[in-house]
């Protein structure tokens, strides 16, 4: 699982410093060398290792820290608490629109679990939320993309909207939005950020249905690369939130602690 590695060798440090009585500041400075590894080799991102790291040691040579009774404790508290607003501190739910439909963007990279992560939030909408959402097919370049949003489609008993694979994305989603149910979710084709013209494209989607909500898929296993993937897609679309995607499949994942940082935008979704 994600963050495994991590969690594992954060306790090791904390339990070092458990067998001491008071902290000197020798103790929280080699404390805080050991937390930096452990997060740079997690792969969380170097510019917010370096922050964090300064925050945490700036509070833990306090005095709240340096008089407690329970020094190791103390410090557990502050890393806690520093990481837990490192991945954003307050629970962040989807925005609806006042005047439906509601249009949520998918975008991403290609194989990040876009089509997925589209069929499991419109199940979370149908099961939770008791919206009638739509999805629909505006990938028409990967092979199998419409069919594999009409398989989920069936499996979860959402309906699919689609053109075929010879429309424009921008005139599907258009056409979607002109008779959809509400919310609509637009499974857009992945694309490289820095691919010019697929960009483009996305942007001319959103000039085109307005959406509320344009959620970015991150593969957590995508290492440091997720960094620049988030900055990229948020400079040109301005997203307005994240959902973390593969979070099963890698120990470290520590990239993805970078994300809410880098964007400043919430992660609204872990799959």
């Amino acid at each position: 699982m994600a963050f495994e590695s991590l969690g594992d060798k954060l306790q090791g440090v904390f339990k070092k410093l458990r067998g001491k009585g008071k902290l000197n500041e020798k103790d929280i400075k080699d404390a805080m060398r050991e937390i930096k590894l452990a997060l740079l080799e997690a792969d969380v991102n170097f510019k917010v290792v370096k922050e964090f790291v300064n925050i945490v040691s700036e509070k833990a040579l306090g005095q709240e820290i340096m008089e407690s009774l329970t020094p190791a404790q103390q410090l557990v508290k502050i890393v806690n608490e520093e990481l837990t607003q490192m991945i954003g501190g307050e629970v962040s739910r989807l925005e609806f629109s006042q005047k439906p439909p509601t249009v949520i963007m998918m975008c991403g990279l290609q194989g990040a679990g876009k089509t997925t992560a589209t069929g499991k939030l419109a199940l979370n909408l149908t099961k939770k939320m008791n919206k009638r959402p739509l999805m629909v097919a505006c990938d028409v370049y990967r092979p199998a993309a419409i069919k594999q949003l009409e398989v989920l489609g069936k499996q979860i008993q959402v309906p699919v909207f689609s053109m075929g694979a010879d429309v424009n994305p921008v005139t599907i989603a258009k056409e979607a939005v002109a008779h959809a149910n509400d919310p609509v979710i637009l499974d857009t084709a992945g694309r490289l950020h820095i691919d010019e013209q697929l960009m483009d494209e996305l942007a001319n989607i959103k000039a085109e249905v307005n959406p509320t909500e344009i959620l970015l898929v991150v593969d957590a296993m995508t290492g440091q690369d997720a960094v620049n993937v988030a900055k990229s897609f948020n400079d040109q679309l301005n997203i307005t939130g994240v959902i973390l995607s593969k979070l099963d499949g890698d120990t470290r994942g520590g990239a993805a602690l970078s994300v809410k940082q880098v964007t400043g935008k919430p992660i609204k979704y872990a799959s």
